[in-house]
């Protein structure tokens, strides 16, 4: 590994100072200020920036290309095509023209559209997204595209996302008007995206069929120790550990990303990367390839990286915190300043964005649904899935203030004094953290803490774009028309914090009092995937996406339907795996090491006539019974599957698998937990999760 991080930082990268290198004075600033200003690309410059592209490419080792885009899939796609072009004369020669640039084609029939593409209609096109670096991985140039039908919906994530940034800075710009800035023309968003994931051993994970199938253990006694001594967070990093991420920074770093910090999680062999915040749409394509690069790396280490939310049942699961922030010029106007009471322009932001959080707490819950994140919402530092926001104390006072019209006295930052001489003092933060709640304010951003750790994060920075560019738009219609300005702007505020104020809470979003205090404030309580997912289409949701032109009715309804035929999959696929497990290797164990009791007990007594076989007779009897009921429990989950699959619609398949085939399934898996604590080591067929966990 080469310690010289700035010789070797995005040294795969097609970036700035390498196009500034390459590319013709006037071709570089046409290219920059469209990406600056998002506006069209001038066509005459693509074949310059082609041949530039191609010729870096190959100097880096490249001898193909790929339209590398997002589909409808939560991963990404990739379809490679040589540089070669045969010249005549058995000889070819290696070209990229402007045109392969701009457009690709892909088959559209072969990914999840919702209805939108019938086999016979397969034309689908790639378009390339230069707001995000081309980079040269494993021999292939790889080019950031947006993915459309042939009638132009969108197929893929990139495609509303940036449409959600365009409407986030078309609305944002009218409110920085109001406030006389007439120079800004573009306003962005920022996110850092921490990643959280589990590390196995493949010798292990090639015995559990159900982490190959369905990237969880869908069985698994607890270990006699889990995470309850909080000994692994923060803890030092196990060699393996540490060179699988050293390798990984390094190959990070070579790609561009910006990978910053690394650490063990709360859970044994959990992990976390976090990146430097980037622009919204740069720092997702970087995620994608984080994650693309952790399963890469961790193979030359004989490892697997599992990146599903719960992995494990009874320790903590894995999300991917949203770190977003909005700013213009390079000044984030989410920072409250040294007086937030008298920023005005900070309380603006911060009302529209309580007021788009309020709005729109079906659409946030929506974003992070996924049957993983099901099993992760509510436990172990993952929020619950009711919607609700920390502001801390020092921002709570400012809102009190201006709800009850009284005057905010800021609250003196004191220091920290350890009470040591020789260690220095220091001042203290404004407020606590609150590692409860799904939509904190950390300072000068806020995070989300709901998403899951498998999840493409263009969804949730969607839904949070869009709804904030509502709010602006309905501040800058109230605003524009005011006739005094300063008033208007006051009672604006007031008015909106005190309509949406229900949706700040700053305690314990886990307990009991704040479940009950959510009903009677009226906030949503989408406990399950299914549940929010209904919500999608809502007429309120569907108008607030349309009106923005982020997504039309016709793509929201194909995402539903995605959404509905994604979640009967994947439960039909976790139900087969187990009824496939229980039979073919754990039952046929749990009977083989049943009969070896017996035959032992029976040695005994012919031995020792009078010997206590009780212990074997009752280890018997329990096996025996738990084995009659696990092939009861297997055969009612063969019944609910096959009636939740015999649904009319993937709303109905869906519908089944979360009302009855799940409960099953959580039957089923107590069953099979209790016979592993009673089966010896030898003779049960899964490596258990003790071993899974500490042996590394």
């Amino acid at each position: 590994m080469t310690h010289n991080v700035p010789e070797i930082y995005g040294c795969m990268v097609f970036n700035d100072e390498v196009m500034q290198q390459r590319l013709p004075d006037e071709v570089f600033k046409s290219l920059k200020k469209s990406v600056e200003q998002g506006k069209e690309i001038d066509a005459s410059i693509a074949d310059t920036v082609a041949a530039a592209m191609k010729d870096w490419a190959i100097e880096k080792g490249a001898t193909h290309y790929t339209h590398w885009f997002q589909p409808l899939t939560g991963v990404t796609a990739e379809k490679h095509e040589s540089f070669l072009e045969p010249v005549g004369g058995g000889k070819v020669m290696m070209e990229f023209s402007g045109k392969a640039l701009i457009k690709g084609e892909a088959d559209a029939s072969s990914f999840p559209s919702g209805g939108l593409r019938a086999t016979f209609e397969a034309r689908g096109y790639t378009a390339w997204d230069p707001a995000s670096y081309a980079y040269v991985k494993d021999g292939t140039l790889f080019i950031p595209t947006a993915f459309c039908s042939y009638t132009g919906e969108a197929l893929d994530t990139k495609t509303p996302l940036l449409r959600s940034l365009d409407a986030l800075s078309h609305e944002g710009v009218r409110i920085l008007r109001l406030f006389g800035d007439n120079d800004t023309q573009r306003l962005e968003t920022t996110v850092g995206i921490e990643q959280e994931y589990f590390l196995i051993d493949k010798a292990m994970y090639d015995q559990r069929k159900d982490l190959i199938y369905a990237g969880r253990t869908l069985f698994g006694a607890p270990a006699p120790k889990g995470q309850e001594l909080d000994d692994h967070y923060y803890g030092e990093l196990k060699t393996r550990v540490h060179d699988y991420m050293a390798d990984l920074d390094e190959e990070l770093w070579r790609m561009g990303v910006p990978a910053k910090t690394k650490h063990n999680e709360g859970a044994p062999a959990q992990h976390e990367l976090a990146p430097v915040f980037d622009t919204t749409n740069m720092a997702i394509d970087q995620n994608l390839l984080i994650m693309t690069c952790m399963k890469k790396v961790a193979e030359r280490h004989g490892l697997v990286c599992l990146l599903h939310e719960k992995p494990y049942a009874g320790v903590a699961g894995s999300g991917k915190h949203n770190n977003w922030s909005i700013g213009a010029a390079g000044k984030n106007l989410l920072k409250p300043g040294k007086t937030p009471a008298d920023n005005k322009k900070f309380l603006l932001m911060l009302a529209a964005v309580v007021k788009a959080v309020d709005d729109y707490q079906d659409l946030l819950r929506l974003s992070t649904s996924h049957p993983g994140n099901d099993h992760r919402l509510g436990g172990n530092e993952a929020p619950p899935a009711v919607i609700s926001m920390f502001i801390g104390d020092d921002l709570q006072a400012v809102v009190d203030s201006i709800v009850g019209g009284t005057n905010y006295k800021s609250a003196a930052r004191s220091k920290m004094n350890l009470g040591i001489a020789s260690v220095p003092t220091f001042t203290k933060d404004t407020t606590d953290r609150n590692r409860t709640s799904p939509f904190a304010f950390t300072g000068n951003k806020f995070e989300f803490r709901m998403p899951g750790s498998s999840q493409n994060m263009a969804m949730p920075n969607i839904v949070i774009n869009t709804a904030v560019a509502e709010s602006f738009r309905q501040f800058a219609d109230v605003l524009e028309k005011a006739e005094d300005f300063d008033a208007a702007l006051e009672k604006l505020i007031k008015d909106t914090l005190c309509e949406h104020s229900r949706i700040i809470f700053n305690g314990n979003a886990y307990s009991d009092e704040w479940k009950a205090e959510a009903a009677r404030r009226g906030l949503l309580n989408l406990k399950t995937s299914v549940d929010a997912f209904k919500s999608f289409s809502a007429e309120k949701n569907v108008k607030l996406f349309s009106s923005h032109g982020v997504m039309s009715e016709t793509e929201i309804r194909s995402r539903v339907e995605i959404l509905f035929e994604n979640y009967a999959k994947l439960i039909n696929i976790e139900a087969q795996t187990m009824i496939e497990m229980v039979m073919r290797d754990i039952l046929p164990a749990v009977n083989a090491y049943t009969a070896d009791v017996a035959r032992g007990a029976a040695a005994k007594l012919a031995v020792v006539p009078m010997a206590d076989v009780s212990m074997e007779n009752d280890l018997v009897e329990t096996l025996s019974r738990l084995v009659g009921e696990a092939f009861a429990t297997v055969k009612e989950l063969k019944d609910a599957d096959a009636c939740a699959m015999a649904g009319a619609t993937s709303e109905e398949k869906a519908t089944v698998f979360a009302g009855r085939v799940i409960p099953v399934m959580e039957v089923l898996r107590r069953k099979i937990d209790a016979m592993e604590v009673l089966t010896a080591d030898d003779y049960w067929p899964l490596p258990n999760y003790g071993d899974m966990m500490f042996r590394i």
